[in-house]
């Protein structure tokens, strides 16, 4: 692990796949990658952690998916939000604003 990469808090690995799909279709690679991207190299998601959150957020209808072939013409399975995904990134996404503005002012405390 790189000095700048660090473990995922509890909780936020559901946020940011939510987030890294966005308005996109992605397959498993495809959003490790963007997770690594969008948090400029802190987290690196394995697949060990990834597949079971994917299936996870399937279940629970936050994700639709779909068989296609990647860009290297292999099958790989595609990942988009549903309605319902989209209304839970907006939810987690103010719930961790928020827990993110109390650790910083926490952190600023004397």
């Amino acid at each position: 692990m790189s000095p700048k990469q660090t473990n995922l808090l509890q909780g936020t690995l559901d946020l940011l796949i939510l987030k890294a799909i966005g308005d996109g279709e992605f397959h498993g690679l495809g959003i490790s990658r963007r997770i690594e991207l969008i948090t400029q190299g802190t987290f690196q998601v394995k697949p060990g952690s990834l597949f079971p959150a994917l299936h996870r957020l399937e279940e629970a209808g936050w994700l639709s998916s779909f068989w296609g072939d990647s860009e290297n013409n292999r099958r790989a399975k595609f990942y988009r939000l549903t309605k319902t995904g989209r209304s839970q990134l907006e939810v987690e996404t103010e719930q961790w604003s928020t827990i993110a503005l109390a650790m910083t002012n926490a952190l600023k405390a004397r």
